[in-house]
């Protein structure tokens, strides 16, 4: 059974080749697509259960046990993540189905999706840091081609700045490793944590480990974000959303790994650090999402909102905050999906960018026009949404760790959230209808029903979250407790 660990990824990667083969017939490439996501959301399901009934799944390659071979680890943490990121991935490649041309689809769009996923499902199931490296670079390397098909200036501009940055940051994450292998002679995670405690968490480690901090900060766009918003702008919607639920996550996912597992001692230096640069995100994130008019702009800013605010739930680094950082986790990946193919559908529908431009939607959209106000109430944290639990337990942890000031800004944020939204709803969605020839008469169903299934489910997280409770409460006791990890890992 413990072969379903290494499947999230080896599923993608040969339905992607499957594909290549297939490039001038693109109905027989969504199929094959379709069917390789649907069974890797059945495979992630079963993997979810089997870490909850048997505890954490280990594989180690070639029967080279951890730490001397290649290991992946699912845990409830991980496990959660592949599910949610299933789930996503199969709503934004129906909704592309629909909205991608012909010509873009021939550029093999489908294939470098899939390999993108294979990347982020990789990162996350992964058990050592040299893997990491190597699963972002598969990551990266899909999204470099997929931000650039299609061409034009603008799009070329952006995609240059994502691409150098990544560049830069994979360059450090290298100079890290071998700083990191120089001093502690392994790389497998679980041996790293076990290392940096016997020979104790020195000033040499603590600066490997703000390297890493700087590299996943980058990868995530916390606080040097200046790459996210032109970046995720420009690519097609589906990308788009992908981009925005997806990328951003894998680097948030490995700071929490990084720093419950390998670097737990230095909290003061790490963990204080990594709550100012969140702090100073979710500001400059306010600004972006008032300031701005161009939908684009508050879609890409309301991104980087969730990044702060999920890694405020690391800087409070207690049980409670663990178990919103979780929470806020699965429904950032969820609602911000929705969020851009709920802005991508707006401008397809009125060829307009500006929600100035955009007026009375409602009139003649009913179901995408409260469909709108749902994702709204959500992305402001509003019950019994699933945005409502992770911010609340992130509020209390950062109470118990009586930084009063971040519980300010972080509830803040949510007001600012839902002022740059509500603002477009009053005008463009419920505002007087005018009639504009140019305007799609109807929106197709292919990519209506997608943003439905992420509008129930944003629904359905929160108010069954009890559901959910026993995997996140599971998750939080291993990223609360190294041991655990490196016990299964180990010493199996």
């Amino acid at each position: 059974m413990n072969n379903f660990v290494v499947m999230p990824m080896f599923i993608p990667i040969l339905f992607a080749i499957i594909a290549i083969f297939f490039r001038q017939q693109v109905k027989i490439q969504k199929i094959i697509v379709f069917c390789g996501i649907l069974l890797l959301f059945c495979i992630n399901i079963i993997l979810l259960l089997q870490v909850k009934m048997d505890g954490i799944q280990v594989l180690a390659f070639g029967g080279w046990e951890a730490p001397f071979g290649i290991t992946f680890v699912a845990d409830s943490f991980s496990a959660l993540l592949v599910v949610t990121t299933s789930i996503v991935a199969l709503c934004c490649i129906l909704f592309a189905y629909r909205s991608l041309s012909a010509r873009f689809e021939n550029m093999f769009v489908y294939p470098l999706i899939l390999l993108m996923i294979a990347g982020v499902n990789g990162s996350f199931l992964t058990g050592d840091m040299f893997n990491l490296f190597v699963c972002f670079e598969v990551m990266l390397l899909a999204s470099f081609a997929l931000i650039t098909l299609g061409g034009g200036k603008e799009k070329l501009r952006e995609s240059f700045k994502y691409v150098i940055i990544n560049i830069l940051a994979s360059w450090l994450f290298l100079v890290a490793l071998a700083m990191l292998y120089g001093t502690l002679g392994t790389l497998n995670m679980a041996h790293l944590a076990e290392r940096v405690v016997e020979v104790d968490q020195g000033p040499m480690l603590t600066t490997v480990s703000l390297l890493f901090l700087v590299v996943f900060a980058l990868k995530a766009g916390l606080f040097l974000f200046y790459w996210l918003p032109g970046s995720y702008r420009v690519p097609e919607t589906p990308l788009a959303a992908l981009f925005g639920a997806l990328l951003t996550k894998v680097g948030i996912y490995a700071l929490f790994r990084t720093f419950t597992l390998i670097f737990p001692l230095q909290t003061n230096i790490t963990h204080g650090l990594i709550g100012l640069l969140a702090f100073a995100t979710i500001i400059l994130g306010c600004l972006g999402v008032i300031a701005f008019k161009d939908l684009r702009q508050i879609v890409a800013y309301n991104v980087i909102i969730g990044v702060g605010f999920v890694l405020l739930g690391l800087y409070a680094n207690n049980v409670v905050a663990f178990e919103g950082a979780i929470y806020y986790l699965m429904h950032d990946m969820v609602i911000k999906a929705l969020l851009f193919l709920v802005i991508g559908t707006m401008m397809y529908i009125t060829g307009r960018t500006s929600f100035d431009e955009i007026k009375g939607m409602i009139h003649k959209f009913p179901v995408f026009g409260w469909l709108f106000f749902i994702m709204m109430l959500s992305l402001a944290g509003i019950p019994p949404f699933s945005g409502f639990l992770g911010k609340v337990l992130i509020g209390e942890g950062l109470i118990e760790k009586e930084n009063y000031l971040f519980v300010i800004v972080a509830f803040l944020s949510s007001i600012a959230v839902l002022y740059s939204l509500l603002r477009v709803f009053l005008k463009s969605i419920f505002g007087e209808s005018t009639h504009n020839e140019k305007f799609k008469a109807k929106i197709p169903k292919m990519m209506l029903y997608p943003m439905l299934i992420l509008g129930f489910l944003t629904l359905a997280m929160g108010i069954g979250a009890e559901f959910l409770a026993p995997f996140v409460k599971d998750a939080t006791q291993i990223l609360m407790n190294p041991s655990i990890y490196i016990q299964a890992v180990l010493y199996p």
